[in-house]
């Protein structure tokens, strides 16, 4: 019995946390990869057009949506659920032009939500904060740092990004009105297209 534990311990993914990356590194670990370079830096030293986009303490999908001028929808790459908590490492693409938008991970505490907005999230059609929106949940975003990332093969072709280039992102925490996580983010974002 005691080989078969051990077996079964060696089959399971190596998770090591990492609080800058975490749930983007869960994924990592999980899919047997190495979380590319990262780098925290402060709000003020990220550079325009993502300082306007990653620096502040609203949701992530209606500014998105103000900056480009259109509505976003999710491809969802991987998910998992582990007893309350639904992980999901995604695209945020544009309506109109299918553009990506934004390569993130999140882990969603499905407990705190209503059922319906339960169902919606795992149907995996929606960003969560469309169903924020919809489902009149208040919650705050409360962004815990903000970094710089060399994008890997994964984000490249998350993002349709020719080559490795240096982007930034952020760790963010959405809570509900009794201060409880509803989700653990990182959302890292492409360079500006010209």
């Amino acid at each position: 019995m005691k080989s078969q534990g051990k077996l079964a311990a060696a089959m399971e993914p190596s998770v090591m946390v990492m609080p800058i990356a975490y749930p983007l590194d869960d994924f990592y670990a999980r899919a047997h990869l190495t979380l590319p370079p990262i780098k925290k830096v402060r709000g003020e030293d990220v550079p325009e057009p993502w300082r306007s986009l990653l620096v502040h303490h609203d949701d992530m999908t209606p500014t998105l949506e103000a900056f480009h001028g259109q509505t976003i929808h999710i491809r969802v790459l991987r998910s998992e659920t582990r007893e309350v908590y639904y992980f999901r490492e995604v695209v945020l693409h544009l309506d109109g032009t299918g553009e990506p938008v934004e390569f993130g991970a999140i882990k969603i505490n499905l407990a705190l939500f209503p059922p319906q907005a339960r169902k919606l999230v795992l149907e995996e059609h929606e960003p969560l904060g469309h169903i924020l929106k919809s489902r009149g949940i208040a919650h705050t975003s409360r962004p815990k740092a903000f970094f710089q990332i060399k994008s890997d093969a994964l984000i490249n072709g998350a993002l349709a990004l020719p080559a490795s280039t240096i982007l930034y992102g952020r760790r963010n925490t959405l809570s509900d009105s009794q201060h409880r996580p509803l989700a653990e983010i990182v959302e890292i974002l492409p360079p500006p297209r010209s």
